[in-house]
């Protein structure tokens, strides 16, 4: 059965999606920690981050890159936070988070419930920062 990300690569659900290449998507949590929360995953469904390959693994990690360094463009933060859990979902995924303190990377916390308008406005606004 096809992951839940799966289902957002194959447009079978709706996802706000930041930026995509043949083998990486990013897009927006929909239970973030802090608004602009994103996820990367490679668009093949492989459950455990270290079985990718070593070239896959380095091209993910470029590719969040690109996708970290527009965040912080869009979205007011001092860095972007950067954890792999894993467990949530099986399909290999980073997550990218705003950061303004340690506490907004602190995956215990009541997730926020973000409007779809919102989510769309913070989509766009990311996305549109991405390559510049």
């Amino acid at each position: 059965m096809a992951s839940i990300f799966t289902k957002i690569i194959n447009r079978e659900i709706p996802g706000y999606i930041i930026a995509e290449d043949d083998r990486f998507i990013a897009f927006l949590d929909v239970m973030p920690l802090v608004e602009g929360h994103t996820l990367i995953v490679p668009k093949k469904e492989i459950d455990y981050i270290f079985d990718l390959d070593d070239t896959m693994l380095a091209e993910m990690m470029v590719f969040a890159k690109t996708v970290a360094i527009a965040i912080k463009k869009a979205i007011p933060c001092k860095r972007i936070g950067v954890a792999v859990i894993g467990l949530e979902v099986p399909h290999t995924h980073v997550h990218l988070v705003p950061m303004n303190t340690m506490v907004d990377i602190n995956f215990t916390k009541p997730k926020l419930s973000v409007a779809p308008e919102r989510m769309k406005t913070l989509s766009e606004k990311i996305r549109n920062e991405v390559g510049k």
